[in-house]
């Protein structure tokens, strides 16, 4: 066993693709390692201009393996004595002579069989096979080739180090041949530096202001963040993604305080922070009262005693892009929203224009207000009406991320009520998994009709995802609607809804978009897929009791006699037919009396667990039932009253999940 370091070196790679391969790569590089036979544990590292495998403990040879090679049947290998292809393309496999060929009998029938042991090759022969095939591997999304090469990576390699113990493992790929060398901080040297052994490769580093471990930048730099706000009694907004981007793009990272003219603030909020966040990577500052401060943090990877001058060219790039942002904005505000300009802007191919959509969500709001039992459909239709209309604005061309929150702001200062400014805010949400939902059944209503047209529209004119594909978001615009409809606590029947919504609309398949909206509901539970399915084969289509009856069930299922009724209930499911006739009291022997005594007491349950509560509690009745008497008798009476019993008890069960669906 000895110490194992390889080191990708490359031109600075980009932050995003980095990051959203980043969960990847150990996973890739441990797969070669179970390919090749040479598991171990390792450290990766990253910075932008390096990708670090450290292995404390690697194998110094792979170990020999016994192989079985297994071929066609004895039959179809051989014919009159001699082989046939089949037969010669396993010699060709097996690497064997005829005089080696044997069959074992396997499964009861004769085969061609072979058993060899590979023996194991050194590991200095083969890392440089298996570093290739792991960086081809590697998917970034866009990648680039450079000089006259063919080849492509996300960013130009330009140094391979790899050393084992403290022997180099010399290869070449990708136009580099591997070297004891690296490269340290662009502020202290652009030349390359040898190295010994690894213990030196990581001193040398240190030493050069490289700090190799992510954990270890994060930690500074939230260390720095301390720092600052503690000298300048403030608070730096948290945003982890800004911050994992900002690890990132640097190798020695140093936090710094920045400051722009107060006379910005005028500008929305969101509009200072989004253009500092996506055009600098720069951190938001709050006083103490959490009001945005004219101030910002920027992240440098320089390395020098006085940063006052990166300081002052951060200041100076942020004020010209604050100098546009306030243009746009109070040229905006001069117009404030106009709507009639939607008819401008096409919204699809067959969906007509923004205004026509806006129309649409108008009204589905109105039917959305009769179902959900709201009153203010008049106010709902003006803040839609109003809605998409900041997609017509200088600053939402500019922000595009912000349409809906600039069109809030302007809604605001042309004297809008409250609650209609707020509704045009959040008309979008949730817009991730993450997401806030709409405050206000107000501003459901107007984010639901947003979804729900989406998906009508889109599905009326055939743009339905497939498989992976979902381009227009459509299973988030359906997972959205149920979060908002499960947030509101209200009984919703999503069919009836979408039965009498679907009129304004091309004729399509209602059932493939119904189908879409519930399969949604499986990601929103963490348990047995089966008690989901169970739910929603009962037919019931009101999303409230759909979750009522998914959450009792799974509740219920925890119970450590659950078991032994969920037999006998399966066993009612499947005796269970669908019958016309009722049921005759005076049929019944007693313990068919007992049964049927209990089963209308459960009928007297209000809520959906007392109920599911009261049937489980039938498994004794049920169980006497089954031991006393024969279902199909001869005499068709009985036969009838019998089935007739067990089919009203199943049905009741039926209006919540259906029994025969479960699997524990």
């Amino acid at each position: 066993m000895s110490e194992l370091l390889i080191e990708i070196g490359t031109e600075e790679l980009p932050a995003i693709p980095l990051l959203k391969e980043l969960p990847n790569i150990e996973k890739k590089w441990q797969n070669i390692l179970n390919e090749y036979r040479l598991m171990s544990e390792f450290i990766f590292y990253y910075t932008p201009r390096r990708l670090v495998f450290f292995h404390k403990n690697f194998h110094d040879k792979q170990e020999d393996t016994t192989v079985e090679l297994i071929g066609a049947p004895k039959n179809i290998a051989l014919k009159e004595g001699k082989l046939t292809s089949a037969g010669q393309a396993f010699l060709e496999k097996a690497d064997i002579k005829e005089s080696e060929l044997e069959f074992k009998e396997i499964k009861g029938k004769e085969v061609l069989y072979h058993q060899k042991t590979l023996i194991g090759k050194n590991s200095i022969e083969i890392l440089g096979e298996m570093i290739n095939k792991f960086l081809k591997s590697l998917n970034f999304g866009k990648s680039m080739r450079w000089g006259d090469h063919s080849f492509e990576f996300i960013r130009a390699i330009r140094n391979i180090a790899c050393v084992l113990g403290d022997q180099l493992v010399e290869f070449e790929i990708f136009g580099v041949k591997s070297s004891k060398k690296t490269f340290v901080h662009r502020s202290i040297s652009y030349d390359f530096f040898p190295f010994q052994n690894i213990k030196e490769y990581f001193q040398i580093l240190e030493n050069n202001f490289i700090i190799l471990d992510p954990k270890k930048r994060k930690e500074k730099i939230l260390n720095d963040f301390k720092e600052l706000e503690k000298k300048y009694d403030i608070i730096i907004g948290q945003d982890e993604e800004l911050l994992a981007e900002v690890i990132a793009i640097t190798e020695y990272p140093k936090a710094l305080f920045g400051s722009f003219d107060r006379a910005f603030l005028e500008i929305p909020n969101e509009v200072i922070i989004t253009s500092m966040r996506e055009n600098q990577r720069y951190f938001a500052v709050f006083n103490n009262d959490k009001e945005l401060s004219n101030h910002f943090i920027v992240v440098s990877n320089a390395v020098c005693e006085d940063y006052s001058k990166i300081i002052h060219g951060n200041e100076r790039v942020l004020r010209a892009r604050l100098s546009d942002a306030m243009f746009f904005y109070q040229n905006d505000l001069q117009k404030g929203l106009e709507p009639q300009k939607l008819k401008k802007i096409i919204y699809l191919e067959n969906l007509g224009t923004m205004d026509d959509k806006s129309s649409r969500e108008i009204e589905l709001a109105k039917i959305l207000c009769e179902f959900l039992k709201n009153n203010h459909f008049e106010k709902i239709s003006k803040a839609i009406y109003y809605a998409k209309a900041d997609l017509t604005t200088q600053m939402v061309y500019e922000f595009t991320d912000l349409q809906g929150i600039i069109g809030s702001y302007y809604a605001a200062k042309m004297g809008f009520e409250q609650e209609i400014c707020l509704a045009i805010k959040e008309q979008y949400l949730p817009n991730s998994e993450k997401s806030d939902l709409p405050s206000t059944e107000f501003s459901s209503i107007v984010a639901l009709a947003n979804k729900f047209d989406t998906l009508l529209g889109l599905f009326s004119i055939g743009k339905i995802p497939s498989g992976t594909k979902d381009p227009y978001a459509l299973r988030r615009a359906a997972n959205g609607i149920l979060k908002i409809l499960l947030n509101l606590n209200k009984n919703f029947d999503i069919n009836a809804f979408l039965e009498k919504a679907s009129k304004n609309y091309q004729n399509f398949n209602l059932k493939i978009l119904k189908d879409f909206i519930f399969e949604r509901i499986y990601t929103f539970y963490d348990l047995n897929p089966s008690f989901i399915k169970a739910v929603l084969v009962s037919k019931n289509s009101d999303i409230i009791v759909i979750d009522e009856s998914i959450k009792t069930l799974a509740k219920i299922s925890q119970k450590s006699n659950f078991n032994d009724y969920f037999s006998t209930f399966k066993r009612l499911a499947n005796i269970a037919q669908k019958t016309t006739n009722t049921i005759n009291e005076n049929l019944f022997i007693e313990v068919e009396k007992k049964l049927y005594i209990a089963f209308k007491e459960s009928l007297k349950a209000l809520t959906i667990e007392e109920k599911l509560n009261k049937l489980f509690a039938l498994k004794p009745e049920i169980d006497a039932f089954f031991e006393a008497v024969m279902i199909n008798d001869k005499d068709e009476k009985l036969k009838n009253n019998r089935q007739a019993l067990v089919f009203n008890i199943y049905q009741e069960f039926l209006k919540i999940a259906d029994i025969k669906e479960l699997s524990l």
